[in-house]
């Protein structure tokens, strides 16, 4: 008897320790049995690995380069003197050589405006000859009887017919081509003497002429359009003319 109720003891023991974690049952002299049970089986959960996104990319859009386009020049505001340095030492109207002559500023604002220019430079184109100076076709007209200097000349600077000192385009490479002007001009060596080949029982006296020459010039203080055909007055022949007949006691 005492044997069935230690059974039914125990039976109670096992079912409270259903619910335990750890239960140590001992029967009689028996060492205790270590039950290890839980009401539910923990599943060994392994956690999932930590993995590192790509940064996204985004393609660069594609741009076209904007075209090159030359800066617009910037021309000199400096105050020139009303005589250039070139004419300092000369009675002639213009200048052949010039140290201050500004080829970099006129080339690299006739690239820019090229076409306005050659447009410009095609109006006096033309004049660019041997032949720019009409000559005389009467002996009363002239008769070369005067001593002179003729030369073909591409002046650089030169004196318009309103006084003031103008800078003429020449010798400017501009677009794989040359801008020059060429004039010929032609001064009297003894301008207001006698004729010397004329018998002095005329009067005579050697006369300088002259002809209105158009010029491409460079204006560095026109910021919007630094160039215009100007007028120029330039020595053309030598006359020699002649007065009444006379006789001298």
């Amino acid at each position: 008897m005492a044997f069935r109720h230690l059974v039914s003891l125990s039976l109670v023991v096992v079912v409270l320790a259903d619910q335990s974690s750890h239960v140590s049952i001992s029967l009689g002299g028996a060492p205790a049995v270590s039950h290890h049970s839980s009401s539910h089986h923990t599943h060994s959960h392994h956690a999932r690995p930590s993995y590192h996104h790509q940064p996204t990319y985004y393609s660069q859009p594609s741009y076209h380069p904007a075209p090159a386009y030359h800066p617009q020049p910037s021309y000199k505001h400096e105050h020139e003197p009303a005589v250039p340095a070139c004419a300092a030492n000369t009675t002639k109207a213009w200048c052949l050589e010039d140290a201050d002559y500004p080829t970099y500023e006129i080339k690299h604002a006739a690239e820019y405006h090229y076409e306005k220019v050659l447009s410009l430079y095609a109006d006096v184109a033309e004049l660019n000859t041997e032949l720019s100076v009409e000559r005389p076709d009467t002996l009363e007209e002239e008769t070369y009887l005067c001593p002179s200097e003729t030369a073909y000349v591409r002046p650089l600077r030169a004196q318009n017919t309103e006084g003031k000192w103008r800078v003429i385009v020449n010798n400017i490479d501009a677009h794989y081509q040359t801008l020059t002007q060429t004039t010929r001009i032609e001064e009297c060596l003894t301008s207001g003497d006698a004729c010397p080949l004329v018998p002095e029982c005329y009067e005579s006296k050697c006369l300088q002429k002259s002809i209105y020459h158009r010029f491409l010039v460079y204006d560095s203080y026109d910021q919007y359009f630094p160039f215009a055909i100007e007028t120029f007055k330039l020595p053309a022949s030598c006359a020699c003319l002649l007065g009444a007949y006379t006789i001298d006691h």
